[in-house]
């Protein structure tokens, strides 16, 4: 699925996207987000996510992570930001475990 988004405005998705994994996107992950992404960049792909079910969300991260051509590096760091993402409210449980492991595999078929 394309999207017109900045690189900034993606990742500002997938993390809202992981955030909300366990259908709860707490306060501590809200900031945790705010900290690597403007709340611009946040607030313009809300509405988005909203509307998006699982499919289209990890059709637009990968879209994505092919358009921005993420370098491994890019990747390692953007997996470690989902990672922390996940640690910020002190509670990582089976759902964000999944998708973590899931989400690795997503961005790995870039190669």
């Amino acid at each position: 699925m394309e999207t017109n988004w900045t690189k900034a405005e993606f990742k500002a998705y997938l993390l809202a996207y992981c955030a909300q994994s366990d259908f709860i996107e707490t306060a501590e992950e809200k900031d945790f987000i705010l900290h690597l992404v403007s709340s611009e960049a946040y607030k313009s792909v809300h509405l988005d996510l909203k509307r998006d079910n699982d499919y289209q969300s990890i059709q637009k991260i990968q879209y994505n992570i092919e358009k921005f051509n993420y370098t491994d590096n890019e990747i390692d760091t953007l997996l470690s930001d989902v990672k922390n993402l996940f640690l910020s409210d002190g509670n990582v449980d089976i759902m964000e475990e999944n998708l973590f492991r899931a989400l690795k595999k997503i961005v790995a078929t870039r190669k």
